[in-house]
C-alpha cells in the first residue's frame, strides 16, 4: 500500500485567547514540542479592558497536521476560538518594516526612486542614510528589502504578519 504524501501549504491563523501571563509561551511551546515552524507571529489586546488578545501566527502545514494544529489549540483554557483565515476564505494581510539604507549621490536618488515606487515613507534621514517605513504584503516587503540590497541595504526590522478576515463578521 502506497501512502500519498501531503504537500504543505501556508496558513494564516487567528487565535483569540485570554489575555493572561504564559498562554504565548503555551501556544509556541505546542508548536515547538510537534516540530511544527512558526513563520511569522504576533499579538495584540483587542478589547478596551485588555482582558482577549489576538495572536497571529503564520505557519506552513500538510492539511492532516493544520488539522491537528487547530484541534490542539482548540483545547487550550485559554483559547476563545481559532480561525484558520487562509480555510475560511477572503482575508487580507499586510506586514510593516522599517528598512534602513544607506546612499549618497546617485544610490541616494535610486533609493528615493525606489520609495516612491513601493509607496515607503521616510521616517528618519541623515546626510548618508534614510530609514523606510513600507507595508505591505510579504511578497511586496521581500521584493522592497531585495532592491534596496542592491542600493546599500544597511538593516532590516520585521513586524511580522497580521490578518483580518473580509466581511462583516469578527473573529
Amino acid at each position: 500500500m502506497h501512502i500519498k504524501e501531503e504537500k504543505a501549504e501556508r496558513h494564516t491563523l487567528a487565535i483569540i485567547v485570554d489575555n493572561e501571563p504564559g498562554i504565548l509561551a503555551r501556544i509556541a511551546g505546542l508548536f515547538t514540542a510537534r516540530g511544527y515552524n512558526i513563520e511569522s507571529l504576533t499579538v495584540s489586546e483587542i478589547t478596551d479592558d485588555k482582558s482577549v488578545s489576538r495572536i497571529t501566527i503564520v505557519t506552513s502545514a500538510s492539511p492532516h497536521v493544520l488539522e491537528q494544529i487547530v484541534s490542539q489549540l482548540d483545547r487550550l483554557v485559554p483559547v476563545h476560538k481559532v480561525h484558520d483565515l487562509t480555510a475560511e476564505g477572503d482575508h487580507v494581510e499586510r506586514e510593516l518594516a522599517l528598512v534602513k539604507v544607506a546612499g549618497t549621490g546617485d544610490h541616494r536618488i535610486e533609493a528615493l526612486r525606489l520609495s516612491e515606487v513601493y509607496r515607503a515613507r521616510v521616517v528618519d534621514a541623515t546626510i548618508s542614510s534614510f530609514v523606510f517605513e513600507v507595508t505591505g504584503t510579504t511578497e511586496k516587503i521581500d521584493k522592497f528589502i531585495e532592491l534596496m540590497g542592491e542600493v546599500g541595504l544597511i538593516e532590516v526590522a520585521r513586524t511580522g504578519i497580521v490578518a483580518i478576515a473580509r466581511g462583516r463578521e469578527a473573529a
